[in-house]
């Protein structure tokens, strides 16, 4: 029997014994009407989806919605390794054996040896893209590990320069691969009332990664010996050896397997794990007539050369415009100086290697608290809000921080009354500095860090998803390229003017992303191709439906033009 004759099926059978608002259908009423109608009156984004969730019976606590999250923790492990590299080797670059095995200064070695890193991203970014649509988002998984895998190695081994940039070539070839369908699986794993959450907690991993690392480079840097930096470099296999041997075990995206022709499967996934075993929960049915309309098997993921449809017409041009903001914004809201916060902390005369790496982990569990924060409430929070807000906060922030940095860096410059550990005036003014920054950090992981990941996976349909996560991946890696391989020489040339640059951006950004930024919390992925197909999806993104939820569970919708 088909997907088609077997869902066909247990519709019938449910019009029979479960009423017709079981379905997630909803019932229409005008404003007269309604008024007389007894029940909650609320405004939602959408009141069929509304209707579909309150009425299944999905719980988060049952045994196959835990093997889903677990499966999910595992795609989470992914960004652990991109985690795990920018928190490590920003604390390698303060230790003394590095600087001098590598003459690694703010200078063109340490311009290289970081900016090699995002170009593999760049690099890899379309062969992603292609390897994701055909082989799935598990085997994508699996391939990017093994990659980094060998990168690590490789770097923890090194003996010269050359071989460190070419492991860190392919330690951003593998990551980038890994990072394009890891989300991509937990957004199409997750069901729909629970997928911000997933998402928003999935980007989380690069704190998985960058707190052991924080904390792995602090006890490292008491060894008297090159394994001081070593060590730390060879554990960044850990994450993806922890993928390889759970990969086998977890379900593919049943997305990707409705797009390739695999209906079934997928059909069968939704039962299992978003109905929890009962083939008529009235979300798995919302849930199938959805794909039905929007999932077609012959889109571009079919086409690996095939990249033109991702701008060719207005809702995927506006599509592609959230993904380029929000893989743009953040990276030019610092500059990339924060994997060279050791050099700014120099600059204000905090040059203590052992409280350098001290502050760079308890920076690591302050941002981490704040992004876990927004993670859990990205289902409740609106996307636009935090992103504008977000990016407010960190501009104030950003500018209090400069200003600190000239007034304790000029200081020092002129001879003025400083020690680290006195508490003089410049003292003073330098651990302000510290202490503002970490703020203008928990002010961007709770804006930007969840977001980042939530609105690619959400601004794309799924046949263009992985192009579109690579067309992300891509400008992350150019952006990081000209950031890493720009700050430790503007660092070192401008000193404390180099921040000023991205001041002025930070409010140029609360601009755009004002007339710019799509609301989609509360959104199917499907139903999002209504909005992006308005005239102005901004506008749309706004709109809300006003129900009532009637004392029986069942919900109607209040048509006020209806008269």
């Amino acid at each position: 029997m088909s997907l088609d004759d077997k869902a066909v099926d247990i519709q019938q059978e449910d019009v029979k014994e479960i009423p017709q608002a079981a379905a997630g259908e909803v019932q229409h009423m005008s404003a007269i009407e309604a008024a007389r109608l007894e029940g909650k009156r609320m405004e939602v984004r959408n009141a069929r989806f509304y209707a579909a969730v309150s009425e299944s019976n999905l719980k988060a606590s049952s045994k196959r919605s835990l093997w889903m999250f677990y499966c999910m923790f595992v795609a989470f492990t992914c960004d652990c390794a991109n985690g795990y590299d920018g928190s490590v080797m920003s604390s390698v670059l303060a230790m003394s054996h590095f600087q001098s095995y590598f003459n690694a200064k703010a200078n063109l070695n340490t311009s290289l040896i970081f900016s090699i890193y995002t170009a593999g991203s760049m690099i890899s970014a379309p062969i992603a893209a292609t390897f994701n649509d055909r082989y799935g988002r598990k085997k994508t998984m699996g391939l990017g590990g093994i990659i980094i895998i060998v990168g690590g190695i490789l770097s923890a081994t090194t003996h010269t320069v050359a071989q460190l940039v070419v492991a860190r070539f392919l330690l951003g070839f593998g990551v980038a691969i890994m990072t394009n369908a890891a989300p991509a699986y937990v957004a199409e794993l997750s069901p729909p009332q629970w997928r911000g959450r997933c998402v928003g907690l999935y980007n989380l991993g690069w704190f998985g990664g960058a707190i052991p690392a924080a904390a792995i480079t602090f006890g490292c840097s008491y060894l008297n010996s090159n394994l001081q930096w070593r060590i730390p470099l060879a554990l960044q296999c850990f994450a993806c050896v922890f993928v390889l041997a759970n990969l086998y075990f977890m379900p593919e995206s049943p997305r990707w397997q409705f797009m390739n022709g695999k209906e079934e499967e997928a059909f069968q996934f939704l039962v299992e794990y978003h109905g929890d075993g009962d083939s008529r929960s009235p979300l798995v049915h919302f849930e199938i007539d959805e794909w039905r309309e929007s999932i077609v098997q012959d889109g571009i993921d079919k086409r690996w050369w095939d990249y033109g449809p991702l701008i060719t017409s207005h809702a995927n041009r506006w599509r592609m415009l959230q993904v380029f903001l929000i893989s743009l914004i953040p990276q030019y809201t610092t500059g990339g100086t924060g994997y060279f916060n050791t050099f700014i902390y120099d600059m204000v005369g905090l040059t203590s290697t052992t409280k350098q790496l001290m502050i760079n982990l308890i920076g690591q569990f302050i941002s981490c608290a704040a992004a876990v924060s927004a993670g859990l409430l990205s289902d409740r929070m609106p996307r636009r809000g935090a992103l504008i807000y977000g990016t407010i906060a960190v501009a104030c922030f950003q500018l209090l921080n400069t200003g600190l940095t000239k007034y304790a860096a000029d200081r020092i410059n002129s001879g003025g009354e400083h020690t680290s550990d006195g508490f003089g005036i410049s003292y003073g003014f330098s651990i302000g500095t510290i202490i503002v920054g970490q703020l203008s950090g928990i002010a961007y992981c709770f804006g930007y860090t969840p977001l980042q990941a939530v609105v690619p996976t959400e601004a794309l349909e799924t046949t263009t998803r992985a192009k579109g996560l690579a067309f992300s991946s891509f400008v992350l890696g150019a952006i990081g390229f000209i950031g890493q391989f720009a700050a430790p020489i503007g660092l070192a040339n401008m000193g404390y003017n180099y921040m000023w640059v991205f001041v002025g951006l930070d409010f140029f950004w609360i601009v755009v992303f004002y007339f710019c930024a799509v609301e989609s919390q509360g959104r199917t992925l499907e139903e999002l191709a209504w909005i992006y197909d308005q005239p102005n999806p901004v506008t749309a993104s706004k709109r809300k439906d006003k129900i009532i939820v009637e004392t029986d569970g069942h919900v109607v919708e209040v048509d006020e033009k209806q008269a």
